[in-house]
């Protein structure tokens, strides 16, 4: 026994009122799933996202991780629970709280939630990856915590003053050994390290498009492959290492591809939904989407004069050329000044100055104009036709006369 060594608890479990079990493990589970989403959430307004959009993620991606993670954990670990002499009842593959979480399966179906969520509200998956990578990491430190009160995951016997004690009934344990590496604390500490990391380089390299998660997972994968060749427990192992190192060199190998590859990438990376639905973040309950001036907050809590406005293009027909025409071949268009909408510079004059070469191409002209699609607000900032002041469509008129 060394001088100084790291006491492992003896329970891991309480009972509230001596019937309601709370296990550590998944309280260690819980808090990182919760540290995750607030550290999400503040990356996510940051880029200009609609509040709230991580935590509906998070209720895809929580149970497809969980779910890949206990499905890794039993493939790679089966003869747990389906061996000849199995330690344990084939049943028990159910008890997550026991502990066996795989990350590789955890991100890889965790993933596919993300994926899922992403698809029905049009925002993009690598803009979100790359928000939530450090929030993910750091998660995975503090659930590491649960490692240590289920007394798992810890490394070959150690001397040193921060070793770690373990049952002798422990499985993995070598007979006249107290201490071992803590291997769980390695982790965390490496874990923790790499969020900070991650957001710094986030910030300082301005890395998108999935390219900061692929450094998450590169990173993670270097750090997972050292402590995993700290562990003496059962698993494994092809060409003397085990399995989980040969996983961290194929995943890292893979990420740093990514990495290379998307380095020139420039495409667009929506933020906010596209898709319109009364389930989707973003809209309202009757599926209209709410667009907003200031993408940090919604289009109802918008300040006056912070209203967006859409424009419709299904009827720029060529009504707005036709008005332009019947002012002098549109001629009138270049005085009014251009504002991109309708087909012809007579358009463009009838929006923005309200120039009729006469009374029936100025009402062609209108219907050419853009279509405000809010409510609330100043009309006439959007540029309606019909509530401009009084008078100024009779001195438009004038105007074009003279013009004529």
């Amino acid at each position: 026994m060394p001088l100084a060594s790291i006491p492992s608890p003896s329970n891991g479990v309480w009972y509230l009122f001596d019937m309601v079990p709370i296990r550590a493990y998944a309280l260690c589970i819980v808090l990182g799933v919760v540290v995750a989403v607030i550290i999400g959430e503040r990356r996510w307004r940051a880029r200009g996202g609609e509040p709230g959009t991580i935590v509906d993620l998070a209720v895809w991606a929580v149970p497809f991780g969980l779910i890949g993670g206990r499905l890794y954990h039993v493939i790679t670990d089966w003869q747990l629970y389906f061996g000849a002499d199995a330690p344990n009842e084939p049943y028990e593959a159910l008890f997550i709280w026991n502990g066996g979480l795989g990350i590789w399966g955890a991100v890889a179906l965790g993933g596919v939630g993300v994926w899922i969520a992403c698809r029905r509200s049009g925002i993009s998956v690598t803009a979100v990856a790359d928000t939530i990578a450090p929030g993910i990491v750091i998660a995975q430190g503090i659930g590491r915590w649960g490692n240590y009160f289920n007394q798992e995951l810890f490394g070959s016997p150690t001397d040193l003053p921060w070793g770690l004690e373990i049952d002798p009934d422990r499985p993995g344990t070598v007979p006249g050994e107290d201490t071992y590496h803590p291997a769980f604390l390695y982790e965390s500490i490496w874990d923790l390290g790499l969020g900070l990391i991650l957001i710094w380089a986030g910030s300082r390299f301005a890395l998108r498009h999935g390219r900061l998660f692929a450094l998450y997972v590169a990173g993670y994968t270097v750090g997972r492959f050292w402590i995993e060749g700290l562990r003496v427990d059962t698993a494994h192992h092809i060409l003397g290492l085990r399995l989980n190192q040969w996983t961290s060199i194929v995943v890292f190998i893979g990420a740093m591809i990514y990495f290379w590859y998307a380095r020139n990438r420039n495409d667009d990376e929506p933020v906010l939904p596209t898709r319109i639905g009364p389930d989707i973040p973003g809209t309202h309950a009757s599926g209209v989407l709410a667009v907003s001036a200031d993408p940090a907050h919604p289009a109802d809590l918008a300040d006056p004069g912070e209203i967006a406005t859409t424009t419709t293009t299904a009827e720029r027909d060529g009504n707005g050329g036709d008005g332009g025409d019947d002012g002098d071949d549109g001629d009138d268009g270049d005085d009014g000044g251009h504002r991109d909408t309708g087909d012809g510079a007579g358009g463009d004059a009838g929006i923005d100055e309200g120039a009729r070469g006469d009374g029936s191409g100025g009402d062609e002209t209108a219907r050419g104009d853009a279509v405000p699609a809010v409510t609330g607000g100043d009309p006439r900032e959007a540029g309606a036709a019909e509530v401009r002041e009084p008078g100024a469509a009779a001195s438009a008129a004038e105007g074009g006369k003279d013009r004529r």
